[in-house]
Parts: structure tokens; C-alpha cells; sequence
């Protein structure tokens, strides 16, 4: 199966809650993943960010689209 979605993480579904209309999966992160961010420059100068530092990553985003293959 083919996506668009290139930050992919593997996860194991750990709870389902669902009503007649829509349902909430919740998962468990299971891989490792490499995430990208692009920012501007003004704001790596602004947080003295550096190669080697560990930061928090927040992520926004307005889907998480599981697939099962």
C-alpha cells in the first residue's frame, strides 16, 4: 500500500472507544522514528539550537492515519 505520509512510527493499538459516529484508537509507540521539523533560521538562533542537543518534540498535527498491511 502506498501513502503520502512520510513521518510514519509503528504503534500497537492498546484501547478502541467507539460511538455510531466516530471512534478513538489509542496506541502504543512501538519503532523508533526520525522526525523533521522546519522552522526559521530566527528561531534556531532564538532557542541556541545545536547539533547534539536534546530537545522536546511537539508535534501538531491534525491526523494520524493508522494502516494495517
Amino acid at each position: 500500500m502506498k501513502y503520502g505520509a512520510r513521518n510514519k512510527v509503528t504503534g500497537k493499538v492498546t484501547s478502541i472507544k467507539s460511538d455510531q459516529v466516530m471512534s478513538l484508537v489509542k496506541f502504543d509507540v512501538t519503532t523508533p522514528a526520525k522526525m523533521a521539523s522546519v522552522v526559521t533560521t530566527e528561531s534556531v538562533e532564538e532557542l541556541g539550537l545545536k547539533i547534539g542537543d536534546t530537545v522536546q518534540l511537539i508535534i501538531k498535527a491534525i491526523h494520524v492515519l493508522p494502516v494495517k498491511e
